[in-house]
């Protein structure tokens, strides 16, 4: 173990799953992650070694066969995964956030037929909010849910779908005015749907369409999709928890276990990252010496290592806040916002250490370079965290009278 981000207070068996998961990535991960990336290549054999670990199941409860770990636990793991390969970590969250959601909030028999089959990674979940004209406007989205007997029917466009191609379980918020009068605030008449589809592309179930992977800057390997609905019928004991009305508040909890996540994941890159730069800059000769002899490079490689162990310190106190049962979207939202920009910034460094070398494609700084971006805007961009933050601190900072 390196002498950055280490975690204070495991106790062994959250040691021994890390330990795992590190020597995982660096046997399984790391020596094939840039070709299958430049070939926008699904990690298929990674994927099924992630499911031998058992990390489809990390937080689902034992009951289900899962592991029943912590959230920390689960973030830290994400960490490793995502100093890896990020797009790794981003086939495990939003499978993981499903889980989360059906554990927090599922009727009994929907646990019962969906966890222990998402523990063993059988069924993959993917969770859909965002719509193509919506961008960080949840209230406004129009996908739109009607009863119709015993069923409900199901009509929109939904964007940015991660996972799209594989899960075969996607949570899809839509609009339900059933028993919501005319007037209600938009939130609280949404809904969201378990949708069971195949794997694959095309019209993946009658009503249901998955069109094609989106091309992306980086973030390649998962595939992120469009979802559209034409006529979609889903069974009535399909409405997670059972009850309509609830949908928004059910995603925004899933979302906020997601932060954790997005969090790690800039933990990950951002620590990938410094290890690239100080190892080049200890190999690199300039002026007759190695480069990181250079005052320059030693200010550069300080900036970097102080900001990778912030954000790993704030990740990790909001992982567990969360897990003590404390409300924690203002330690998720500042958590996420941080680790996002320290990790774009170490990045950035490290890409400059290597000079022209990082503009090449047989370097790996090359591929995170183009990755760290997609951190800014996952899972609610850099703008809305500061808008939640400052409106949790109003809250608690409330000027009396």
């Amino acid at each position: 173990m390196t002498r950055l981000a280490r975690t204070a207070g495991l106790n062994d068996v959250q040691q021994e799953i890390l330990s795992t998961v590190r020597d995982f990535v660096d046997k399984e991960i790391i020596p094939v992650a840039t070709g299958l990336e430049h070939r926008d290549e699904y990690p298929t054999e990674i994927v099924e070694g992630l499911k031998e670990l058992g990390l489809f199941g990390l937080m689902i409860p034992e009951e289900y066969g899962g592991l029943g770990e912590s959230l920390l636990t689960y973030a830290l793991c994400v960490e490793e995964i995502a100093r890896g390969w990020m797009s790794v970590s981003g086939i495990i969250n939003t499978h993981f956030i499903v889980a989360y959601m059906l554990k927090q909030h599922g009727t009994q028999e929907q646990k019962d037929a969906f966890l222990p089959r998402m523990a063993l990674g059988e069924v993959r979940g993917a969770f859909s909010m965002s719509e193509p004209g919506l961008g960080s406007d949840v209230s406004a989205i129009t996908s739109k849910g009607v009863r119709d007997g015993d069923e409900y029917v199901l009509n929109g466009q939904k964007m940015w779908l991660t996972n799209g191609g594989t899960s075969t379980l996607v949570a899809v918020l839509c609009r339900s005015d059933e028993g919501h009068p005319e007037g209600t605030a938009p939130h609280k008449s949404m809904t969201t749907f378990l949708v069971e589809k195949e794997a694959g592309f095309g019209e993946v179930r009658p009503g249901l369409t998955i069109p094609g992977k989106i091309d992306k800057m980086g973030y390649k390997g998962v595939d992120t999709t469009e979802l559209i609905m034409d006529g979609l019928r889903i069974p009535a004991n399909r409405v997670l928890g059972g009850t309509t009305g609830r949908g928004f508040y059910q995603m925004m909890d899933g979302v906020e276990v997601g932060r954790v996540n997005v969090a790690a994941r800039g933990c990950g890159v951002a620590q990938r990252a410094f290890e690239l730069g100080v190892s080049y800059a200890q190999q690199r000769h300039t002026f007759g010496k190695p480069i990181a002899q250079h005052q320059a490079i030693q200010f550069k490689l300080a900036e970097m290592a102080t900001k990778v162990e912030a954000a790993h310190a704030m990740m990790v106190n909001a992982a567990r806040k969360k897990d003590s049962g404390e409300r924690n979207d203002l330690e998720a939202g500042m958590a996420k916002y941080l680790a996002s920009e320290y990790c774009k910034e170490v990045v950035e460094d490290a890409f400059r250490i290597h000079g022209g070398y990082g503009f090449s494609k047989e370097y790996e700084i090359e591929r995170l370079y183009r990755e760290a971006p997609m951190l800014l805007i996952g899972e609610g961009t850099a703008e809305i965290q500061k808008m939640i933050i400052g409106r949790r601190l109003l809250e608690e900072y409330r000027v009396q009278g």
